[in-house]
């Protein structure tokens, strides 16, 4: 490596062309970049006193070490985005200037000779900076002054447009803006491929601009050491495909969490956000991919980046399936993605039937929204689709999914109709996804299907505190009561595309007036037009009518007892009771026990109790807590790291590195009674650990 400080505009001037290769991240400076730039170089130009402004670094690449006085193009590996933020100011400075030359150096001819492109040299030799794919085609035309593809680079449209605004805007500090531009510094850094590893440096170095996502670390990754054909073929078969299925807004905003789900699957387990980019490092080194294997690993992230366009993007070609897919994306289920890539990909092999596929999808729709109702914390959700696969029986496949929905632990439950049922009635549902359940109850079975865009959601019992004196008659002596109770609840709303011209009218006008509720076309007010009195039976009684519809819209899985004994693991008996414990038998622990066992197994309905040899254990999928009974006192185990555990008193010990009966790093002694509830408080900690979804 060989660095050195040199001005911007003379490290461009004396070069002869920067090329960013394919395996770099497209444009994506935004305008806050743009505009921080911009502020950047009018304090730096309007100050004599400030000599230079350090723009970051550029590193580049060739076979040999070398600077900028070689004639070979330069390959960027780190800087494309200054570079390009700056020719595209530069750009829209010499269109603004034309013959005027407010700083010497700076009129139009000279900013694009000496800074933008070549002139006597021909086709790409032309530019002096040459970008990938569509911001090549996007920034070429600029250059050109001319009409830009059918589909540009939005980044680069857009702020060059930017600039163009910030110019006009400031005509009288043009040669300010010139000043500003000279004094950019930036460090020239020439890297040998023979003695650098230009994939540690990519990772390290981004001095200034956009934070890199682990998508550009990914595919940097796999392809920067490549040989450059290998390099081409790759990018240009499997990852410009992914980019342009994503699109160029979503590419940045969700390959990301595309490739986190990728790696669930792959691996079983979630990384997080921040380390998807070294989990994927261990998932390939775990492969043992090497430049014959490649080509099957990014083969692979492709096809699973196609079924992920289906199902996030709106790309999915089936109609059924690409509604069903509608419907989970407005509930932002994206935790289920994983589970439902493994089931695309066995849809697209052929070995899932699409019927099957279908009524899958709508199982997550249904399990996600009835405990969504429930109020049932969705903390679990993570963890319980991360390892949903691992249950299935591929020649009973929908049957196993059922199976497995049916026989998730308590606190994972799928609801039954019945709470699901009772809690539709009294829920408020008129915050968050009313357009949601409003849409799926009306359209369910329907041929032709209702936009619900094309109405608002109405309170038929008003929502105005100060009602009428028509209204307080028809609810009752006990209006208030009932307006708080029911206003936003399922018997109270409905869809209509005359909101304004109801208004806070009493029910027998909403219901007769012309485009009433008695003659609307839809299929929630049906029966509305044969109401007398609006008041609490009436809303119970439609609650009661809708929730019922209800159980069909998010149908819960259905298998008789027999099929889903079958899928029901058996309990290993460990062979020890109670018995094999003395200190539990008779002495002072055993009415301390007795209580503690009683308070635990309240903790949750899924917590089970088993006796070991030397220790009672307690736990829902794995233990959480974990009792060894001795004469004076239970010591229990915790199944956590230490530093999780929150305990003001300090009564825990870290036994990590330490030899102990019973699972977890997290010792501490229950003798009485009185010390009890702090106890229990922190082996609930424990249990909330495990039934949570911890990053």
């Amino acid at each position: 490596m060989k660095a050195s400080e040199i001005k911007l505009l003379d490290f461009i001037q004396n070069s002869r062309q920067f090329v960013i290769p394919i395996y770099q991240r497209t444009y994506s400076w935004t305008e806050k970049e743009c505009r921080e730039l911009w502020n950047d170089i009018l304090h730096t130009g309007s100050k004599n006193e400030i000599t230079s402004h350090f723009f970051g670094s550029i590193v580049y690449i060739e076979k040999g070490i070398y600077q900028v006085s070689s004639q070979s193009p330069l390959l960027v590996i780190d800087g494309q985005q200054r570079l390009t933020t700056v020719t595209l100011l530069i750009a829209a400075l010499a269109n603004a200037l034309g013959d005027a030359e407010p700083v010497e150096g700076f009129s139009e001819i000279k900013l694009r000779h000496y800074y933008l492109i070549k002139p006597l040299e021909r086709e790409e030799k032309y530019y002096r900076l040459i970008l990938s794919q569509t911001d090549k085609s996007s920034l070429i035309a600029i250059l050109n002054k001319s009409p830009q593809p059918k589909d540009p680079s939005i980044r680069i449209t857009q702020n060059f447009k930017l600039f163009e605004s910030l110019i006009k805007e400031h005509q009288d500090k043009l040669a300010t803006v010139c000043k500003g531009l000279a004094k950019l510094l930036v460090v020239d850094v020439a890297l040998s491929r023979e003695q650098d590893n230009p994939q540690l440096i990519f990772e390290s170095m981004n001095s200034t601009g956009r934070e890199l996502t682990q998508a550009d670390l990914i595919r940097n990754y796999i392809l920067m050491g490549l040989e450059p054909e290998l390099q081409t073929k790759l990018y240009e078969q499997y990852w410009r495909l992914m980019e342009v299925e994503f699109g160029q807004e979503a590419y940045g905003e969700q390959f990301d969490s595309f490739m986190r789900h990728f790696l669930t699957v792959k691996t079983g387990s979630i990384p997080t956000k921040s380390a998807v980019y070294e989990e994927f490092k261990k998932y390939s080194k775990f492969l043992q991919v090497n430049q014959a294997g490649v080509e099957a690993l990014v083969n692979d992230i492709h096809a699973f980046a196609r079924y992920y366009c289906a199902m996030a993007l709106d790309q999915e070609p089936n109609p059924e399936l690409k509604v069903a897919f509608q419907d989970l994306r407005e509930l932002k289920v994206d935790v289920a993605y994983p589970f439902l890539l493994e089931l695309y990909q066995d849809y697209a092999s052929g070995e899932f039937s699409e019927t099957d596929f279908v009524q899958a999808v709508r199982l997550v729709e249904s399990y996600v929204f009835r405990r969504a109702v429930c109020g049932i914390p969705t903390s679990s959700l993570n963890k319980t689709f991360a390892n949903f696969t691992k249950a299935f029986k591929k020649d009973r496949y929908l049957e196993s999914i059922q199976a497995h929905f049916l026989l998730l632990p308590s606190y994972r439950r799928f609801p039954n109709d019945d709470e699901f049922k009772r809690s539709l009635q009294t829920k408020d549902l008129y915050k968050g996804r009313g357009s949601y359940w409003l849409r799926r109850l009306e359209n369910h079975k329907r041929k032709e299907k209702v936009d619900v865009n094309d109405y608002t959601i109405e309170h038929v019992m008003p929502q105005n505190e100060n009602l009428s004196s028509a209204w307080k008659t028809s609810l009752g002596p006990d209006w208030q009561r009932i307006q708080k109770m029911y206003l936003h609840t399922l018997g109270n709303l409905t869809l209509t595309a005359y909101n304004s011209e109801y208004s806070d009218k009493p029910f027998l006008e909403k219901r007769d007036m012309k485009n009433g509720l008695k003659n609307s076309p839809l299929k929630l007010n049906e029966g509305l037009g044969q109401i007398e009195q609006w008041d609490e039976n009436a809303i119970l009684q439609r609650a009661e009518r809708l929730s019922t519809m209800a159980l069909d819209v998010w149908s819960s899985p259905k298998l008789e007892s027999d099929v889903l004994n079958c899928y029901q693991s058996k309990p290993q008996q460990s062979g020890y009771t109670i018995q094999d414990h003395p200190h539990l038998c008779s002495g002072k622990m055993v009415e301390l026990f007795k209580v503690f066992r009683k308070e635990v197994l309240a903790l949750d309905p899924g917590v089970m109790e088993e006796f070991l040899k030397l220790y009672v254990a307690y736990k829902l999928e794995s233990n959480f807590v974990d009792v060894v009974p001795q004469a004076k006192r239970l010591r229990i185990y915790l199944n956590m790291r230490f530093p999780e555990i929150n305990d003001p008193k300090g009564i825990c010990r870290d036994v990590s590195g330490l030899k102990h009966w019973g699972n977890g790093n997290v010792e501490l002694g229950l003798a009485s009674l009185e010390e009890l509830p702090y106890v229990l408080g922190l082996v609930r900690q424990s249990l909330e650990r495990q039934m949570g979804d911890v990053e």
